[in-house]
């Protein structure tokens, strides 16, 4: 890999591409960090660390790279495109019209990109006035109090209508411009810009949380999760390029004068289908009841339910449901995104088909049994990569029941950023092999 990076770096074009590149990553990262109007920093920094743990928010926050709990420009960073990617992508399996744009090719594909912002936008800004309306009532950063007292300390120095509306649009345009870099990304440079920037404010928490174990657990118990988060990133390598290749065989056929068909390929059923979309959502369902205990405060009986068995992370309850959420999720999402009777369709319309299975529904049936299969070491594949951490760093020296402690390892983390450094390698490989071929046959 390295040697791939240090011929790209001597390929003017390539190094073109991968500086612009890094130029958005930078004016990225430095638009999560400018201020929006009207925020009283003068007491986010106090209370930052301790609310990094526990915030219902805690996912938004690591997607945008801590800039969330910090109410900067780009504060609600790229988790609206994500929601409203997520949301289209399931709109597409139910709504018919939505599904005849996605087999029009590359018109129907802009359509649903145009879809995608405009839902983004949307999203956007429902998700900004939610987290204003949360600074306002001192609710989104926990432990913050009016000095003196015990009432939740407002980190707006204005609550008016007119600052408030101010806000809003400056984080929803940030999201737009977020958007922006990350189609810029993907125009002019190397790899998907959108997975990028995720790429980029995942990594840009890594140093502030290492910093915290140190001084919260020592050196040893830093020095066990580097090395636990190498392991760990050795097996999602393994896991992420493990696949089920199942052969297709293509009939040969004449067309005028000229024989078509007859070559053989496969159809790659990856072990881990449906990618790092499970933990999300179970992470992302989790959180529900700590908002709504936030909401519905006055019902005692539930706040204590929530705080007890589904807050603490180190929690059995919680851990038991994080599992259980993660496998029902895989097996959603692998169920939704991969039709076997379509693809079984295209094969038979093609003249394809696997050997010794009949066109047509014994196809379906069999990638059906196949992908059911498979599914199954791909759900406990992701579930051991979200709970097992929870795990090591509860068990770590110097931990304590109750402490909820970030883990920079976490399932979220590590899947998205290897996947997206397994798919950044792979594109620029994949165009020095192109260049290179270029030279071999001139």
């Amino acid at each position: 890999m390295l040697t791939a990076f240090g011929r790209a770096f001597r390929t003017p074009d390539l190094r073109n591409k991968i500086l612009f590149t890094l130029a958005i990553l930078a004016l990225f990262r430095f638009g999560s960090t400018i201020p929006a109007p009207g925020v009283d920093y003068s007491h986010v920094h106090e209370c930052l660390q301790a609310s990094e743990n526990n915030s219902v928010l805690q996912i938004v926050n690591l997607f945008s790279g801590g800039a969330l709990l910090s109410l900067t420009v780009f504060a609600l960073g790229i988790m609206p495109y994500i929601t409203s990617s997520i949301i289209i992508q399931l709109l597409v399996v139910v709504i018919p019209r939505l599904e005849r744009l996605k087999e029009q090719g590359g018109a129907g594909q802009a359509k649903l990109t145009q879809y995608t912002r405009y839902l983004t936008v949307a999203l956007a800004i429902l998700q900004a006035t939610g987290i204003v309306a949360l600074a306002r009532s001192g609710r989104l950063l926990t432990g913050c109090y009016v000095p003196g007292t015990t009432t939740p300390l407002s980190l707006l120095y204005s609550t008016s209508i007119f600052h408030i509306s101010v806000m809003v649009i400056t984080m929803t345009a940030g999201t737009a411009v977020i958007m922006w870099l990350g189609e810029l990304i993907t125009d002019r440079g190397i790899g998907n810009g959108m997975s990028l920037l995720i790429f980029t404010s995942i990594a840009a928490r890594f140093p502030s949380q290492g910093s915290q174990i140190l001084q919260n657990r020592g050196p040893t118990a830093l020095v066990l999760v580097l090395l636990a988060g190498l392991l760990i990133i050795v097996g999602i390598v393994f896991m992420e390029q493990g696949q089920r290749r199942i052969p297709v065989q293509y009939a040969k056929r004449m067309i005028g004068r000229r024989m078509y068909g007859g070559t053989s390929t496969y159809i790659p059923l990856k072990v881990n289908q449906a990618g790092v979309i499970p933990v999300i959502f179970s992470s992302s369902l989790l959180y529900l009841p700590q908002l709504l205990s936030q909401v519905w405060s006055s019902n005692a009986g539930f706040t204590k339910f929530v705080s007890t068995y589904l807050t603490a992370t180190d929690s059995w309850s919680y851990i038991l449901a994080y599992a259980l959420l993660t496998i029902f999720f895989t097996y959603f999402y692998v169920a939704i995104t991969f039709n076997p009777v379509e693809v079984s369709d295209n094969m038979r319309k093609y003249g394809g088909f696997i050997p010794g299975i009949r066109p047509g529904r014994p196809t379906a049936e069999y990638l059906e049994y196949v992908l059911s299969r498979i599914t199954l070491p791909g759900a406990l594949y992701l579930t051991a990569i979200a709970v097992l951490p929870i795990l090591a760093l509860h068990y770590l020296p110097g931990s304590a029941s109750g402490t909820s402690q970030s883990f920079p390892f976490g399932g979220t983390s590590v899947l998205i950023l290897v996947g997206v450094g397994l798919d950044t390698s792979k594109q620029i490989e994949s165009q020095l092999m192109l260049r290179n071929y270029e030279g071999f046959l001139r």
